[in-house]
């Protein structure tokens, strides 16, 4: 069933009758002479980012300093690809019930110019129905992908439960390296906009006060609790 999904010769094959009235003859032939290569293309084309562009492009070090910065960036990047082939699931159950709908409109249709349209809706629908399995492996692909990165990058040594645990640190390391960039040259609100949440964030880590706002929280929740030493 997987070698016939996601599967463009039949369809290109099919299509390659109607490139005669946008292309000459002799781009026609060169088109069903390139059928077998094109659909080579089509299998290998990259859809989405490649393990190596995970790595150095999402999770640069200069963005991303920390393992835990690492781990919850890939929970991110995961969470949106789930949310995407989820809704790529809908759109293709629609575009599934389109095609049912058509082939039966074809099959009872007499009229000539409504039964000739119906069969482009049709081929159109069914060539959106390999490019959403197309889609859709390369989704399942990444959701996999970030999956082993989550594991590598998770040692234990930081809080995999609370991502705000490991912000003041991560995003310290990170704005003080952009702070190393900036010269006289910079752009003035730029220079604002990364020393002042750099200062921030020195301030914040100094003052303890999200170490203290935890602490009273967990208070709370404990004083919240019902007694049980009533006499």
């Amino acid at each position: 069933m997987d070698k016939e999904k996601r599967n463009i010769q039949t369809l290109a094959t099919t299509q390659s009758k109607y490139l005669s009235d946008i292309l000459d003859i002799e781009d026609v032939k060169e088109f069903k002479s390139l059928i077998p290569e094109l659909k080579d293309t089509w299998k290998k084309k990259q859809v989405f980012r490649t393990e190596t562009e995970m790595r150095f492009s999402v999770l640069s070090d200069n963005k991303y300093p920390t393992r835990a910065a690492k781990y919850w960036q890939c929970v991110r990047e995961q969470s949106t690809y789930l949310d995407n082939l989820m809704t790529l699931s809908f759109d293709y159950r629609r575009n599934d019930a389109k095609i049912t709908w058509l082939e039966k409109k074809i099959d009872k249709e007499e009229d000539e110019y409504k039964k000739t349209k119906y069969e482009i809706d049709l081929d159109e629908a069914r060539f959106a129905k390999a490019s959403m399995e197309k889609v859709a492996k390369h989704r399942m692909r990444e959701i996999k992908m970030w999956s082993k990165l989550k594991g590598e990058f998770n040692d234990g040594s930081f809080n995999d439960k609370d991502v705000n645990d490991h912000q003041l640190e991560s995003y310290g390391m990170q704005y003080y390296e952009k702070s190393k960039t900036l010269n006289e040259h910079s752009d003035q609100n730029e220079v604002f906009n990364v020393m002042g949440q750099l200062q921030s964030l020195q301030r914040i880590k100094k003052s303890g006060e999200l170490k203290n706002n935890t602490e009273k929280k967990k208070q709370l929740t404990q004083d919240d609790k019902p007694r049980t030493d009533y006499p």
